[in-house]
């Protein structure tokens, strides 16, 4: 990874002591920008994510999700190369470098599936899954969630290892809500934090009193499996004619027939997408399905590569 560039007149911008020169644009949102940069030290590729800190909280927001990223050193779970905040003309932003994984996300190879006519083999379903669940595994085991698992959240290296990122939605696993208004606070939390068309039915009309945990994940994870099985998530389209998703996801997940895919394999999909949250299973229990589905040495993975 990261071959030697020419770096003249390229601008440059120093962390820990170490030099890195811009190369190009790679996203850009709301409050954040990510660019592709080349390390002057190692010749490597890394991306950095740089986040418009316009007050005090989204600063905060932004330390936490640096803490996030220092909390786990697992290969599931994107790593946190280097970072700082910088200062400039009383606006501060927070540069986050992480290692650059360049076939992109889940939903990128998934797009060029669809404009193929293919389709994801559930070998390679299964093998992506499994990497995913083992990294959200080792959040929830250090009493974190995610909060916004998705396609273009999980990235992919050229062997289909999966990297879950953008920690910044990350908070405890379990939230106890106590009261109307702090119903009303975690709902608009999650409004503003957990994309819409992955967001867990009860994050959509938080309970007064009530305990939300890590399984809003677990949706989350059957919303992305069905992604990868149909090629577009189960409330894509929902959202995008601008029909109520809130309601939808109230009513059981419909898998459209006739499947490709195994009865194993649709049965597992309708066990994570539960309305009822306390009736949805644990990360354990849904790595314990897919190594079965697997087989004992998990090695049939399909070299039908987009």
């Amino acid at each position: 990874m990261g071959q030697a560039l020419c770096i003249c007149s390229r601008s440059a911008i120093t962390i820990d002591n170490k030099r890195y020169y811009f190369l190009q644009k790679l996203e850009e949102g709301g409050f954040s920008y990510v660019d592709l940069v080349e390390g002057a030290h190692d010749g490597r590729f890394y991306a950095l994510k740089r986040i418009l800190c316009h007050d005090r909280e989204a600063r905060k927001e932004a330390q936490t999700e640096v803490e996030m990223h220092r909390l786990f050193n697992h290969p599931n779970v994107l790593s946190l190369t280097a970072y700082t905040f910088m200062e400039r003309s009383g606006k501060c932003e927070a540069w986050l470098l992480l290692p650059y994984i360049s076939k992109g996300s889940v939903w990128s190879v998934l797009e060029k599936l669809r404009d193929k006519g293919s389709f994801m083999p559930e070998s390679r379903i299964l093998h992506i899954l499994h990497g995913i669940c083992e990294g959200l595994k080792a959040i929830h085991d250090k009493g974190y969630a995610h909060r916004d698992l998705k396609p273009t959240n999980v990235l992919l290296d050229e062997n289909d290892r999966p990297f879950l990122m953008d920690l910044g939605s990350m908070n405890k696993a379990r939230i106890e809500v106590r009261g109307s208004r702090e119903a009303m606070t975690v709902q608009d939390w999650a409004a503003q934090r957990c994309t819409i068309s992955y967001r867990a039915p009860e994050l959509f009309n938080v309970e007064s009193h009530c305990i939300i945990d890590e399984r809003t994940d677990i949706w989350s994870l059957g919303c992305v499996l069905y992604c990868m099985m149909m090629l577009e998530g189960p409330y894509d389209l929902i959202f995008q004619k601008g029909d109520s998703v809130a309601l939808a996801v109230q009513n059981p997940v419909s898998i459209p027939q006739p499947c490709s895919y195994s009865p194993e394999l649709q049965t597992l999909l309708s066990s994570t997408m539960v309305t009822n949250p306390q009736e949805r299973p644990r990360i354990g229990w849904v790595l314990d399905q897919i190594k079965s589905l697997r087989g004992s040495d998990g090695t049939d993975i399909d070299t039908n590569r987009v």
